[in-house]
């Protein structure tokens, strides 16, 4: 995909999380890896803004080290360190999700594991990995966050949220869905369960 492609599918992402409740308020940040002039970019959400009406201008295009590449008034999301970290560990992967779904973000923080049920590829492990918590935007986080995904393609942090990796954003995007709706089922279970006795 081009530049322009590849900001407005961020816009429309963006948007549409923003709408399925996955990023309410400021919460999330999406990142697209590219090639331009066989230099690798990516353009990534800003900080401090809504994912909910993202306009183009907004979007922050950063080289690997996290350098802007387009004069811009906008400053890349503060998890900006997190999202290089993936893709240099990562170099099958072209996008990262980061959302702050509520269910799941609940599960996150009374540190209760998500099952991995079947509809998003072979169940190899029972539960979504979790990562410790460190502040959001930290050194440690993007560290932690990034060797947990060398082999998984989605985590979740602990006291924070999810975030989920894909080859391209649509695949990202799925996946996050699809474990606020496992935590959901998940959730909807132990309560059915538990008025049972």
């Amino acid at each position: 995909m081009q530049k322009n492609e590849i900001i407005k599918k961020i816009i429309t992402t963006s948007h549409y999380l923003y709408n399925k409740g996955l990023v309410p308020g400021n919460s999330g940040n999406i990142s697209i890896k590219f090639k331009k002039d066989e230099f690798e970019r990516v353009a990534v959400t800003p900080s401090g803004l809504s994912l909910k009406s993202l306009v183009e201008k907004e979007i922050v295009i950063v080289d690997m080290e996290g350098n802007l590449v387009y004069d811009s008034n906008m400053k890349p999301t503060s998890e900006i360190l997190m999202h290089l970290n993936i893709y240099k560990k990562r170099k099958d992967i072209n996008s990262v999700v980061h959302t702050h779904s509520p269910i799941a973000t609940g599960f996150a923080f009374a540190e209760e594991k998500i099952n991995r049920l079947e509809g998003f590829g072979p169940i190899e492990e029972k539960y979504i990995p979790f990562v410790d918590y460190y502040p959001p935007g930290s050194t440690e986080l993007a560290d932690a966050v990034s060797k947990q995904l060398k082999k998984q393609d989605i985590v979740v942090l602990k006291k924070h949220g999810v975030v989920a990796i894909g080859k391209n954003l649509d695949e990202a995007t799925l996946l996050s869905e699809f474990i606020e709706e496992s935590a959901k089922i998940q959730f909807i279970k132990t309560i059915l369960m538990a008025n049972r006795f």
